[in-house]
């Protein structure tokens, strides 16, 4: 009985001995590279991904990993993890996608065999890290636009991606009344056109006359082609605001953008003849109004109804003596309260007996 107990004690530590034994052969240390950085793990797997799995890494059919995943392992081997990252560049606004196991941009772009990327400009320096979660990166690739700036244009090789940055690049400002075709967000390419349309606008605000209007009433009591001025007219005043807009340093064009009335005008009233016949020395005389029109721009400014208070009046500045004795009170008082007509009939009657005589400014007939 004895002997029995010791002997399986003795069995069973045998067991226990070769357990343990077996136990230690399968743990097997192996050097793991995940993306040039290597650590030392031990495993009891007997695969490479078996091996990864212990790590928590996860591989999938684009990740390159030597030895493959099914391979043996033994302790003592190393296992080598690349990664693959999604590289998004967008060359001048089109989007392209690969995926690359190089880590940084320089290497990716090596590895994708891509061309036509000579002297482009890149968003990111191109020595950057990609991460596991990829990269996008915008590039813009040199090319030769026409830029219109003030109506001059010329040829301009560029890397600039945008409008807006094409501006940037050429150190060109734009006010807030420029013009710029096409919009600034638009990607650039060798047959765009970029017109920069250079637009001031300035406002000026003056005050004006505001001419006074005429209200005639018909008479029987005047003969036909006779007036008489019941009441004066007066000119008013308005604050005139104009707008000038010069394109491409051209004139200024101008509009009116505000007018406010400051001082109403009042209106001239005046009597018109409807009755039949003539007046003294046979009514209204037209006779040489062309000439009589030129004097009067020399004499008044054309103005048939001044009065300055110097002694004379009318277009043609009748003295009132020399209106009276030549029949102007037919019409009116005072030469400037008639009508154009009725100051040529008596200047007519005034020229049948002196001539020009009498006008100084006789040189404008």
């Amino acid at each position: 009985m004895f002997w029995s107990w010791k002997l399986t004690a003795l069995t069973g530590a045998v067991v226990l001995a070769g357990g343990a034994l077996t136990a230690t052969s399968l743990d097997k240390t192996v050097a793991v590279t995940v993306d040039g950085q290597t650590t030392s793990t031990t495993s009891f797997a007997s695969t490479v991904g078996g091996v990864l799995a212990s790590r928590g890494l996860t591989v999938g059919p684009r990740d390159v990993v030597v030895p493959s995943v099914d391979s043996p392992v033994r302790d003592g081997d190393s296992v080598q993890v690349q990664f693959a990252r999604k590289v998004t560049l967008t060359v001048d606004g089109k989007p392209t996608e690969f995926y690359t196991t190089a880590t940084t941009l320089d290497g990716a772009l090596e590895t994708a065999s891509l061309r036509g990327l000579g002297g482009a400009d890149f968003s990111v320096s191109r020595s950057m890290n990609i991460g596991r979660d990829g990269l996008n990166v915008d590039v813009s690739t040199p090319k030769t636009v026409t830029f219109k700036v003030g109506g001059k244009s010329k040829q301009v090789t560029t890397t600039a991606g945008t409008v807006a940055e094409l501006l940037g690049e050429q150190n060109v400002g734009m006010s807030l009344d420029d013009r710029i075709k096409p919009a600034l967000n638009s990607v650039l390419n060798e047959k765009t056109k970029v017109t920069l349309t250079q637009v001031k606008i300035s406002t000026k605000t003056v005050t004006e006359k505001v001419r006074f209007g005429t209200i005639k009433t018909k008479t029987s009591k005047l003969y036909t082609g006779q007036t008489k001025v019941t009441s004066s007219g007066r000119s008013g005043s308005a604050k005139v605001t104009y707008e000038y807009t010069s394109v491409n340093g051209a004139k200024a064009k101008k509009k009116i953008i505000e007018r406010v009335v400051t001082k109403a005008p009042i209106s001239q009233r005046l009597l018109v003849g409807t009755k039949a016949g003539s007046v003294s020395g046979g009514g209204i005389n037209l006779a040489r109004a062309a000439m009589w029109d030129r004097i009067a721009r020399c004499e008044s400014g054309g103005n048939w109804s001044i009065n300055t208070g110097n002694g004379y009046y009318g277009g043609l500045q009748f003295a009132n003596a020399s209106w009276r004795s030549n029949g102007g009170a037919d019409f009116a008082p005072r030469a400037d309260l008639a009508s154009r007509a009725e100051q040529i009939t008596v200047a007519n009657r005034y020229y049948a007996t002196s001539g020009l005589a009498p006008w100084g400014c006789r040189h404008a007939a």
